[in-house]
């Protein structure tokens, strides 16, 4: 018994002394992953976290291609899906259902977590409020939306457009693994503007490229502000609706219900597939445009400080003989728009060791694209 109150006061202790530090958010991780038998964030953990709706109203679904579904995938294919852990592998040609294959009891209804591809949708959210002078300018400094950024060493100099192509300066440790880092605070955390006003900057904004969630955070907090409703709103109004989705989908949110902006819409992958249509089509909807095309072809340029890699929440490969750019989401979210294919791709999954090559692109993503192309193209 004097043990167990030993134990008992110990812990007690480390959580005091966690919480004083700043690392209360740990327990909300610890609940979320180990005590569930998981190692860390999963697709299926939406319904963990407190939600916006982003709501469809008149729900229109895919034309299905003449050959739909009449093809197997090649074993090349299948090995791949299948050791990566995927749920759900779609392909859509010329604007029609042409694939659609899913595993581990997933189907065409399942929601799961977007991870950072809503970093694209935010980036989305972005480019429409432009269009609606909403925010007049791109270049406009977040400090004229948080005033408290004036006073931050090189935050007086962040723009909209830093945040959008990951220039912000920021000093953020993309790193999904230790607990102890950015990341898990903002995922995990109860308030994401604590996750990320916090932060510092460790040089000028527009000086160089570096992939961090914590960047279009704060992109999505400026947006919030412009728009002046929540995020998950104006995505239904702009976007969810106008193009015809499915399934109403949920953004994950802080305790103030702040969407999660980084990353977390839970969708299924057929309303995903949608999203790709639309930058297939050039941001068209039948004969409405619902988004600029100029915006568009900013979000799908790659920048040069990025390498060629990356442009405004869009990852780019050009060095393929096959182009494309993507959506990307940890463990593997792909929407992989092939233009000269007219071809969608979308894969979700639990891809936990997903091998990139030098330039930090999934070696997945050109495979799929290379050999989704010979069977389908």
């Amino acid at each position: 018994m004097i043990i167990l109150v030993y134990i008992a006061t110990f812990l007690v202790a480390v959580a005091v002394i966690f919480y004083f530090l700043g690392y209360s958010y740990l327990f909300s991780g610890i609940s979320k992953t180990y005590l569930r038998g998981r190692m860390s964030a999963n697709i299926d953990d939406g319904k963990l976290f407190r939600s916006n709706i982003i709501h469809t109203s008149k729900p229109v679904l895919w034309d299905e291609h003449p050959d739909y579904n009449k093809k197997d995938l090649p074993k090349n294919i299948t090995d791949d899906l299948l050791h990566s852990n995927t749920a759900s592998f779609l392909v859509v040609k010329d604007g029609k259902l042409l694939h659609e294959q899913y595993w581990k009891d997933y189907n065409k209804l399942s929601k799961t977590n977007s991870f950072s591809m809503a970093k694209a949708v935010t980036v989305m959210l972005l480019g429409k409020a432009l269009e609606e002078g909403k925010i007049e300018n791109i270049d406009h400094k977040f400090s004229e939306y948080y005033e408290e950024f004036k006073n931050k060493p090189f935050g007086r100099d962040l723009t909209l457009k830093n945040l959008a192509q990951m220039e912000s300066g920021l000093d953020w440790d993309e790193n999904y693994n230790n607990p102890f880092l950015p990341n898990a605070k903002a995922y995990y955390g109860r308030s994401l503007i604590k996750a990320t006003f916090s932060r510092r900057f460790k040089e000028k904004p527009g000086e160089r490229f570096e992939y961090q969630s914590g960047s279009t955070q704060l992109l999505g907090f400026a947006v919030k502000k412009a728009v002046n409703q929540s995020l998950s709103s104006y995505l239904s109004q702009k976007f969810w609706i106008p193009m015809g989705m499915e399934q109403n989908a949920e953004w994950s949110v802080d305790e103030s219900g702040m969407e999660k902006t980084y990353c977390c819409i839970h969708s299924n992958s057929r309303d995903f597939a949608k999203l790709g249509q639309l930058f297939l089509d050039d941001g068209k909807v039948g004969d409405e445009q619902i988004l600029n095309l100029d915006f568009i072809e900013k979000m799908r340029t790659p920048t040069q400080k990025s390498e060629e890699i990356y442009g405004m929440g869009f990852w780019i490969n050009h060095d393929n003989p096959i182009k494309h750019y993507y959506f990307l989401g940890l463990q593997g979210q792909y929407i992989i728009m092939i233009p000269e294919h007219k071809m969608v791709i979308v894969r979700t999954g639990s891809h936990m060791n997903n091998p990139k090559n030098d330039k930090g692109r999934p070696d997945q993503v050109k495979f799929l694209v290379n050999e989704t192309v010979k069977i389908f193209g």
